[in-house]
């Protein structure tokens, strides 16, 4: 089972803005991300095998138009920028421990080319470096937040307030950065069938993965509170570094850096092949390019896998380590991947409502009551994307235009090349159908698709 990373950047900004009530924020954002899972199962469960995942359910739902806005603008574009700027930290903290005359992107490259490599191999590949990575990043956050929590280190505790809010609504502004710490266990879905008893691990495992995460990411919190001032820890653009370096002096220092360098695998690593698998679900249903529907001979999506990994590298490359930049664009990929989560919620509602007897290994309990929950709490956390209403209007300003620009594309690529109406839902045994790769052919061969 896939455990979505650990983002320690987006932690040490969220407490370092509010303190330890950050909390509190966190727990709401998980909470809301659960009912995300829950959807998302609920649509495994009913179109099961998809290697597309969310973008075959929207297409069954709401058409190819609003499939490939949240798709590419949810997934791709937010996946790649915040990977590319994770990335780009790791090297800021490798460059900042190990003092060689190198420049420090080159770190970056190197683990660009090693985790591409692994993924290249296939699935079980993928699972063996990411339970190791995965156990090894939450072992390690763990026992560091622990040390803080108690006040064991060797560095000198500081005396802070718990609470650096004003009041509940900065609190509340904050989920959307939380809301970043929780996103992507979904990955899991495109890669299902290889989990055993599918319909009941792949949505208990996402449920577990969050609250755990939740959990050592709180005591981490605490942990900042007793050894990193607030004010640092929000300036910093390696939070997790600077913290390592309180607790614990230069053994913490390098501490982290490892910790830095495991999520930066875990954080590649994942978005690399679930990425790639949703490439490859979009192309048969020829919403991308044909190539990214093309396997090696470890039946993996290879263009997909050097595709993501390339455009990861360049937006390391091109990233500052700005913690002003690094905050913004956490909110701007926020706002595009809570976008598509309405969609997952917006989708359970339509299908319960065309398709009310069709069978399903997995339920959302308590009938419509928890994807409206979703709905509204994710909306809610768009229009309150920061305090600062000049940020906010960017944010949104941001967001507009990028759909905008995508919606103008997916209008002619959808007319031009997959002959399809826009807003026109697809069936979902045609949906299904278009997994096996002789739909694409009867398709081409009737001239319907190009």
């Amino acid at each position: 089972m896939n455990v979505r990373k650990i983002r320690p950047t987006s932690l040490g900004q969220g407490a370092g803005s509010i303190g330890v009530v950050f909390i509190g924020a966190m727990v709401i954002a998980c909470l809301l991300n659960m009912t995300t899972v829950a959807s998302l199962s609920e649509l495994n469960a009913l179109m099961p095998n998809t290697t597309g995942g969310l973008a075959q359910y929207t297409l069954a739902c709401l058409g190819p138009f609003p499939t490939l806005i949240s798709m590419v603008g949810g997934y791709l574009i937010c996946n790649i920028m915040s990977s590319g700027v994770e990335a780009s930290i790791f090297s800021y903290a490798m460059a900042s421990t190990i003092h060689l005359p190198i420049s420090s992107i080159l770190y970056t490259l190197a683990m660009t080319i090693v985790v591409m490599i692994a993924n290249l191999y296939g699935v079980d590949m993928f699972a063996k470096i990411q339970d190791l990575v995965a156990f090894l990043l939450v072992g390690s956050m763990l026992i560091m937040g622990i040390i803080g929590m108690f006040g064991l280190g060797t560095g000198a505790m500081v005396q802070q307030p718990y609470s650096m809010a004003a009041d509940w609504k900065e609190v509340v502004s904050m989920v959307a950065v939380a809301f970043w710490l929780f996103i992507g266990a979904e990955y899991v879905i495109p890669v299902s069938r290889n989990v055993k008893n599918a319909k009941r691990n792949v949505p208990l495992g996402m449920m577990i993965g969050l609250a755990l995460i939740c959990l050592v990411q709180s005591i981490m919190v605490l942990g900042f509170h007793n050894y990193t001032p607030w004010g640092e820890l929000e300036a910093s653009a390696a939070p997790h570094l600077l913290y390592g370096e309180n607790l614990l002096g230069s053994t913490g220092k390098i501490w982290m850096t490892f910790v830095a360098a495991l999520a930066v695998v875990s954080t590649q690593n994942s978005t690399v092949n679930g990425l790639a698998g949703i490439c490859q679900g979009m192309a048969k249903m020829n919403m991308m390019p044909r190539i990214f529907a093309k396997t090696n001979k470890h039946g993996v999506p290879f263009f997909g896998v050097i595709f993501v990994s390339v455009f990861i590298f360049v937006f390391a490359a091109l990233s500052d380590g700005s913690s002003e930049a690094i905050s913004f664009l956490i909110l701007v990929g926020s706002v595009f991947w809570m976008i598509s989560y309405i969609f997952a919620h917006l989708d359970v509602l339509i299908l319960r409502h065309r398709l009310p007897k069709a069978p399903r290994s997995f339920k959302v309990p308590c009938g419509p009551l928890f994807p409206c929950i979703g709905i509204a709490g994710t909306v809610y956390m768009i229009l309150n994307i920061s305090t600062d209403p000049t940020e906010r209007m960017m944010i949104w300003l941001v967001t507009g235009i990028t759909f905008l620009v995508l919606g103008i594309y997916s209008f002619f690529w959808i007319r031009i090349k997959m002959k399809m109406p826009v807003f026109k839902s697809v069936p979902i045994q045609k949906v299904m159908a278009m997994e096996n790769s002789m739909y694409y052919t009867i398709r081409k061969r009737r001239g319907l698709w190009r």
